[in-house]
């Protein structure tokens, strides 16, 4: 464990993670604070209870899409996405693009989408009909045999990166500027002035460090922080249509299911030899097991998945599942692959799989190379399931993701500018007070949470 004399006595900027909004915040704030002749990167400090992507952004499956059906995240994505194409090989950040593909049940979403990414200038080609978007997919892939689907959506930005060599790209960034990241150091506590609750300095297990503002960038571990700075538990939520729903909690855990099919790579190829898009499918067809064929779900389901050589297979995930426990009671930590709760399951491994294989024909039988290693995580959300940047206790910014974070680079560059002094107009959407004022984001016909 570090010793106190890693930690300044006071600086201007404290900021409590190093994971991807942390690290963004940092290396924006040092530009920001140079540019404006008010300071350098050595008036923030990191600090992280483990070390850089310890966390969820060192897991994550690394998909950069712009793909929600929420006018306010779409144009956040877009800004997400240039910050991602300023830099992709210090970002280890692959352009491949991402494809939703969706059942009828889904279209008219889809369509309204397409719609706003044109409008928004942002790159994509919209398919329509069953036959039209057959077609399309065989094009790419000519073993394309999935059922049910209606529309595809493919965007031509996006794509992935590399999880911790991205994260460590960013790091690099941020010490170039002068930030200093200290591993080894949690938050235990926060420290107020003595005539007002704005919050004064943080104390950690290696002494107390006095500051002018602290960036909260906990990811999973948000409802921890939250509850340290005395923040509600519940809060009521005004639905759209005026009703008001009391006491909802503040936090919810979702279990994130992912893993590796871990055969060759270059198994995911498209008709011509190069990357695919990332691919997403959600449908309504019903999914049978490509090992018993048993019937595994007649429910909308839904997938993702790419070739990756950083995971050296074709990696990927589904829905996740609601952890039916309160935030305060959930075990955060071991977290990641070194939990013993979260992590997937051989239930999750023959789902995956059969969705594989009801996808592309290349798939079919190809279970038994799925690599038994622990896999997943569990993400924080908020009563809408979308994220919350906000001040709280007067000098306090919380980046709540509600697990949208690590394609959502360009937050940090964002938050850092509402640091200096210059509010977002990206931002706004998601201050905590839409729920008290009824401006919920609103939710599509996926079954996923965050679209």
């Amino acid at each position: 464990m570090p010793d106190a004399t890693v930690l300044s006595s006071h600086v201007k900027f404290v900021i409590i993670g190093a994971g991807v909004h942390g690290l963004s915040t940092a290396y924006h704030l040092a530009l920001e604070l140079q540019a404006a002749g008010k300071g350098s990167g050595r008036d923030i400090l990191i600090i992280d209870k483990s070390r850089v992507a310890a966390g969820a952004s060192g897991i994550a499956c690394g998909v950069v899409r712009n793909n929600y059906f929420q006018p306010a995240m779409r144009e956040l994505m877009a800004e997400c996405v240039a910050v991602w194409e300023s830099d992709p090989a210090a970002y280890h950040y692959h352009p491949v693009g991402y494809m939703q593909l969706s059942p009828e049940a889904m279209h008219a979403d889809v369509a309204s989408i397409a719609q706003q990414q044109r409008e928004i200038g942002y790159d994509s080609v919209f398919i329509e009909g069953a036959a039209d978007s057959s077609r399309y997919m065989k094009g790419i892939f000519g073993d394309w045999q999935a059922k049910g689907i209606t529309s595809v959506l493919h965007e031509k930005k996006g794509g992935y990166a590399n999880n911790r060599a991205s994260m460590e790209g960013l790091a690099g960034k941020a010490r170039a500027l002068g930030v200093r990241i200290v591993d080894g150091v949690k938050v235990v506590g926060f420290r107020t002035g003595s005539n007002s609750g704005a919050v004064t300095g943080v104390d950690t297990t290696v002494g107390p460090v006095s500051c002018d503002c602290i960036v909260v960038g906990a990811g999973p571990w948000v409802p921890e922080v939250w509850k340290m700075l005395d923040l509600p538990r519940t809060i009521d939520v005004r639905a759209p249509d005026g009703k008001l729903h009391r006491d909802i909690p503040t936090w919810t855990y979702w279990c994130l299911e992912e893993g590796t099919l871990g055969v060759a790579p270059n198994l995911g190829l498209t008709n011509d030899g190069k990357m695919p898009p990332v691919v997403h499918v959600d449908t309504d067809e019903p999914l049978y097991s490509d090992v018993t064929g048993n019937l595994i779900t007649d429910e909308m389901w839904g997938i993702y998945y790419k070739p990756d050589f950083n995971f050296n297979g074709i990696q990927g995930g589904g829905m996740p599942y609601r952890i039916d426990k309160p935030a305060d009671k959930v075990a955060v930590d071991p977290y990641g692959v070194e939990s013993k709760e979260f992590v997937t399951g051989p239930a999750f491994r023959e789902m995956w799989c059969s969705a594989l294989a009801f996808c592309q024909k290349r798939y079919e039988g190809k279970i038994a190379q799925w690599k038994q290693e622990p896999s997943g995580g569990i993400g924080a959300f908020t009563p809408d399931s979308f994220p919350v940047f906000d001040r709280f206790r007067e000098t306090v910014y919380v980046i709540a993701d509600s697990n949208h974070g690590y394609k959502m680079i360009g937050v940090g560059k964002l938050v850092a500018q509402e640091l200096m002094g210059a509010p977002s107009r990206l931002l706004e959407p998601f201050r905590m007070s839409r729920f008290a004022n009824g401006k919920l984001h609103p939710t599509s016909h996926s079954p996923f949470p965050w679209s």
